[in-house]
């Protein structure tokens, strides 16, 4: 969890960085039934019914305005994945973040 809270590299405002992370963890607890973590890439498995993937592309679009080393692609409709995508220098923040969806969606 530190790991996302603290990164130099994310332009969010420190303040707002708590409720960003709640949001996340709304949607893990929420909607994730699968993660699978291939090298530098998480793909997260989603459902939830009418409304989840413009949820996914409206946290996917302001977390990526504010933290730019994150690559996201979002797919599906009904069964919606999510595949999260950092450079090298960044793992430590996708292993913290494939941690905390694994976690909150048992």
């Amino acid at each position: 969890m530190d790991a996302l809270l603290t990164t130099d590299a994310c332009t969010l405002p420190t303040v707002d960085r708590p409720l960003r992370l709640a949001e996340l963890d709304d949607l893990f607890r929420e909607s994730v039934t699968g993660v699978a973590r291939e090298g530098l890439a998480t793909t997260l498995t989603l459902r939830g019914g009418e409304g989840l993937r413009e949820r996914v592309l409206d946290l996917t679009r302001r977390e990526s305005s504010c933290c730019s080393f994150f690559g996201f692609t979002v797919g599906g409709d009904d069964l919606v994945t999510l595949q999260i995508t950092v450079p090298p220098a960044y793992a430590h923040i996708l292993d913290a973040l494939t941690d905390r969806a694994a976690e909150l969606s048992r």
